[in-house]
């Protein structure tokens, strides 16, 4: 097991997320004595899951989990999914006898080769074993996607002199860019000036954002940015208000993609506008469309450098004026109903860009903050953990992130909180800090709205018991907010205060506003 250990620490992996159970008694015992590895722990492995990727959204770095057997590991498969369209090296780590006894449907026992799927490969060692036995993990990180390690071992590991780990190296580099950038050089020189184009901002790491801002700035192109690029506070007067309804009503003949897949309705109707040319730079190389595209698969910077001279492109289409518009219909909107779910976020988005660590954790509140958050103040760090499209892991996530945070803030749905109450049990191991979760309790992304009774039962999804009750299961003060002014509390938390904030929105006010839009 120390083998084993070294060699991830070789490969960057200086955190292990360690779940309980018999079989993982041989790798939690190597792990123990293994001072360079910090380990972190919890019961609940879809949580370990969560926790690992918000750890290597943090760091870069890849972050192993040992998950017991493999009933066990089925928790983490969310996560594994997660980190696989995220393109991080999530490395989860499973115990089964040294005899698996295949479709035997032993008890306590599953399959586990192909455990996850296309998700992370299953990669099977005996233990012990040879060092020339072990993968090459850092040709696996640097790769940058999930794997799974089966260790197939007695629980009574025969005692094997230790291995002193050596300390952590860095996290490997990733591999140059591969596509072709003729065509989308050609487009930008010569077509996207007279044709007009939209630049869109998916999230990016920190590292990938001077990058993409410059290229905005450059192109001085309408640009539709989600937070979780961290630019949309940044991008000025080149932010497009309203841009996901304007472009769908006006598409746009070229779009440039620069990062993960934009999580904004008009990305989802490119699918069916063939007259929209579509090309992407991004690190994870995911079109994110199933009509055709081009990718240029790849770290931004390199991308960039790679086409030298970027003209501007500039506004030929003259959307930028219409937003402007937009902007101003919204705003006015804003006043008029101050306790829509709208409104309601744009306040706390005024205390919530002063935190350290600022994530969303579910659809709903991307969309939301997307839409109407403020647009003064960029957040200093601002994570999302449902590109997926799920609202697993959002607690375990954003306490990932804020590990060494002296002020961080969440915003989540209410299922997400639900989903997710074993994230307390990390609270006690990272740094003392002021942290608030705010959940938008919109009774299931709103969907109460439906007429049919029966059908309202099976959509609404209500919580089976009260936030109030919830904040205390948690550990968490409770605070309710129907108003801006409620969240005045926020001036008065300690130091280390650990809040939940309700976030209860008029529903008629909501949706008065929605069909007030342009």
């Amino acid at each position: 097991m120390d083998r084993l250990i070294a060699r991830c620490a070789r490969a960057g992996i200086a955190e292990w997320v360690c779940c309980p159970g018999a079989l993982n008694a041989p790798l939690l015992t190597a792990l123990a004595r293994c001072p360079v590895i910090h380990r972190w722990h919890v019961q609940d492995e879809r949580a370990a899951g969560y926790f690992a990727l918000g750890r290597m959204q943090a760091t870069g770095r890849g972050v192993a989990v040992a998950a017991g057997s493999g009933s066990d590991a089925v928790g983490i498969l969310p996560a594994v999914m997660e980190a696989f369209y995220e393109r991080r090296p999530l490395v989860v780590v499973t115990m089964d006898d040294l005899e698996p006894a295949e479709g035997a449907g032993a008890y306590g026992r599953v399959e586990q080769d192909g455990l996850f799927g296309l998700y992370a490969p299953t990669i099977t060692l005996h233990m012990p074993c040879s060092v020339a036995d072990l993968p090459d993990m850092i040709d696996l990180c640097r790769d940058g996607f999930p794997v799974h390690l089966r260790l197939c071992c007695v629980e009574d590991l025969p005692g094997m002199p230790p291995e002193r780990v050596p300390e952590v190296a860095d996290a490997p580099l990733r591999p140059a860019f591969s596509g072709s950038l003729v065509d989308l050089a050609r487009v930008l020189r010569y077509e996207a000036p007279r044709e007009g184009l939209a630049l869109m901002l998916g999230a990016l790491d920190p590292d990938e954002q001077e990058a993409a801002l410059w290229l905005a700035r450059t192109l001085r192109a309408p640009v539709v940015a989600d937070a979780t690029s961290g630019l949309r506070e940044k991008i000025g007067s080149l932010l497009l208000t309203g841009g996901s309804d304007i472009l769908t009503d006006d598409p746009p003949r070229y779009v440039l993609r620069v990062g993960a897949v934009p999580s904004c309705p008009f990305w989802r109707a490119l699918e069916e506008m063939p007259g929209t040319q579509v090309y992407s730079v991004t690190r994870a190389g995911f079109a994110g469309l199933k009509r055709a595209t081009t990718v240029i698969e790849g770290e931004p910077e390199q991308v960039v450098k790679a086409l030298d001279d970027v003209p501007h492109v500039g506004d030929p289409a003259d959307y930028l004026s219409r937003g402007r518009r937009y902007a101003g219909r919204v705003e006015e909107l804003l006043l008029t109903y101050p306790e829509s779910d709208a409104a309601l976020i744009r306040a706390f988005s005024q205390y919530a860009c002063l935190a350290e660590t600022l994530c969303l954790g579910s659809p709903s509140a991307m969309q939301l903050w997307n839409e109407y958050a403020q647009r003064q103040t960029p957040a200093l760090y601002l994570r999302s953990s449902s590109l997926a499209g799920g609202n697993d892991g959002a607690l375990s996530a954003f306490l990932g992130n804020s590990v060494d945070a002296a002020f961080s803030c969440a915003l989540i749905g209410d299922i997400s909180l639900m989903r997710d109450t074993a994230a307390s049990q990390f609270l006690p191991q990272v740094a003392p800090g002021k942290r608030v979760i705010a959940v938008l309790n919109n009774e299931g992304a709103g969907q109460a709205r439906y007429a049919d009774a029966e059908l309202r039962a099976l959509m609404a999804q209500p919580l089976s018991v009260g936030l109030r009750e919830m904040a205390v299961m948690l550990g968490a003060e409770y605070y309710p907010i129907r108003a801006e002014a409620d969240f005045d509390v926020m001036d008065g938390l300690d130091d280390e205060a650990f809040a939940l904030l309700e976030i209860c929105p008029d529903a008629e006010q909501s949706e008065a506003l929605r069909r007030g839009l342009p």
